[in-house]
């Protein structure tokens, strides 16, 4: 039995992932203890299915997986045509990982509030070269200046439409390398998205560590 499968709802979710997990001494940048991962085995998107369809077949999806994994992780996005809201997608999609055959500590919920893109923003360099940007200080006062940013927050409100501004104001293409490049460059401790430590959290306690 694998140790953890990652069901998400698009390929720039596959793609950060993939780029956390190709970094080297990932467990130890989490804490956890490392375990075996393969990005091109134990990532699925649900193709087609998209954020309204993991929300309402992710059981479906999931079953065919549980006697290979012990572990899974569903990851959707808040913000889409017809969301109920992130309280009840994630406890739909809770409902639908115990119905798949996950104990209630078996898998983990994660609803990305309003997208993905929240987790493109924090302050490290690496976060704004990758956008084309010479540094931290250069994007946030463009972003302020087109007010896609407010004065001393932390992330853009709308994380996607600054995303794809300033990107666009580079002459880059928004694509999924982008999310591969700053989740394989950025330290996780730039990042506040709760999300994001809700899952370290998880890795934590499914793989605590077994030595310094």
């Amino acid at each position: 039995m694998r140790p953890l499968l990652f069901l998400v709802a698009d390929k720039n979710m596959e793609y950060t992932l993939r780029g956390f997990f190709e970094r080297k001494n990932w467990g130890r940048i989490v804490g956890c203890d490392p375990f075996a991962f393969d990005v091109n085995r134990d990532i699925r998107v649900a193709v087609g299915q998209h954020d309204p369809g993991l929300f309402t077949r992710a059981n479906e999806l999931l079953r065919p997986f549980r006697s290979k994994y012990k572990h899974v992780v569903v990851m959707v996005d808040a913000e889409w045509d017809g969301s109920p809201g992130v309280d009840n997608i994630r406890s739909r999609l809770r409902e639908h990982i115990i119905s798949a055959g996950w104990g209630d500590d078996g898998g983990l919920s994660l609803v990305l509030d309003p997208e993905i893109d929240v987790w493109l923003w924090s302050d490290s360099p690496h976060a704004a070269t990758a956008m084309g940007w010479s540094g931290p200080e250069e994007l946030r006062s463009a972003l302020e200046a087109e007010k896609l940013l407010a004065p001393g927050d932390a992330k853009p409100e709308r994380p996607k439409e600054a995303a794809e501004w300033a990107l666009r104001r580079r002459g880059k293409p928004r694509s999924s390398a982008i999310y591969r490049r700053i989740a394989g460059t950025v330290s996780l401790n730039r990042c506040r998205d709760p999300v994001l430590h809700e899952l370290l959290d998880a890795l934590r306690t499914w793989f605590p560590r077994k030595g310094p």
